[in-house]
């Protein structure tokens, strides 16, 4: 097993930031983790009240002009998560795809250098990427039972999120997607994920299936309030790649215009850049 020692100290005021991380996740009383994918980003969302945030692993795939699902190195991945830590003072949740590699070692290797960098928490896949076949049942939980006890065993707080990502990809079914959330969080998952709820009573149900909190991905939920998240139990509400999605739409329709009829209308809509000075500067603040 290859062994990483953590070279770098817990920087100041980083164990109390994690230890608010893990509170904000109450089953009931769901907060916003939102997906940044650069400073200003990271920033902007700090200066609108984000409570926490996270990195998003396709949203940083197209910043390097890459599709999504292993396609960006573990190397890449924690230089990136390094940058939205240090942006601002609120606490990060990495989005780690797989954890960049399939055995349980590797896991445990991924959970200290995340640690190392500063995040708060990170989310680890079962799936084999960039193939997206899901590992098999028993290699599946091995790889959260390795990283939660490495994350336990760190000096700071660390918050395991556990997903299920099988369901979304159609490889397995709902009661999969449940048998292996309920098992992630016997070996340690302290909150677990399944991507790609479409309605709230199926979100509901996952909730009540396990007693650790439950993240809840907003893009997949139409026409669900927090009010209903609250209701079905939820504790967390990821952005994921809707806010990046959401930016480039609007570049993709602008551009269109532009491009291809000479209109420039659609700029005329846009916020002064007093207003996104003011909300990227306050957000930037320590």
């Amino acid at each position: 097993m290859l062994v990483v020692s953590c070279t770098h100290p817990v920087k100041s005021g980083q164990f109390q930031m994690s230890q608010s991380f893990r509170e904000l996740h109450a089953r009931g009383n769901p907060f916003v983790l939102a997906n940044a994918w650069d400073i200003g980003t990271a920033r902007l969302f700090a200066g609108l009240g984000a409570q926490a945030l996270a990195t998003s692993s396709g949203a940083h795939a197209f910043t390097l002009g890459r599709s999504d699902l292993g396609t960006v190195t573990r190397d890449e991945a924690l230089a990136h998560a390094e940058v939205i830590v240090s942006a601002t003072s609120l606490p990060v949740s990495g989005d780690f795809e797989n954890g960049f590699g399939d055995a349980p070692d590797i896991m445990e290797e991924t959970v200290r250098l995340s640690a190392e960098i500063g995040l708060a928490g990170i989310s680890i896949e079962d799936m084999s990427l960039p193939d997206s076949q899901p590992y098999g049942f028993d290699l599946a939980v091995e790889r959260i039972r390795a990283a939660s006890a490495t994350a336990k065993a760190l000096p700071k707080d660390f918050v395991l999120v556990a997903r299920a990502d099988g369901f979304m990809h159609g490889a397995y079914d709902l009661d999969e997607a449940i048998r292996r959330i309920q098992a992630f969080e016997a070996a340690g998952a302290d909150c677990v994920y399944v991507p790609y709820l479409k309605d709230l009573e199926t979100v509901t149900k996952v909730c009540n299936s396990v007693s650790v909190p439950v993240n809840v991905g907003i893009s997949t939920v139409e026409h669900v309030s927090l009010q209903d998240f609250a209701g079905a139990g939820v504790a967390r509400i990821s952005l994921g790649m809707a806010m990046a999605t959401a930016a480039n739409t609007a570049v993709y329709n602008i551009s269109t215009s532009i491009f291809g009829h000479g209109d420039f209308s659609g700029l005329g809509s846009n916020l002064s850049y007093e207003i996104i000075d003011i909300c990227v500067t306050r957000g930037g603040a320590k």
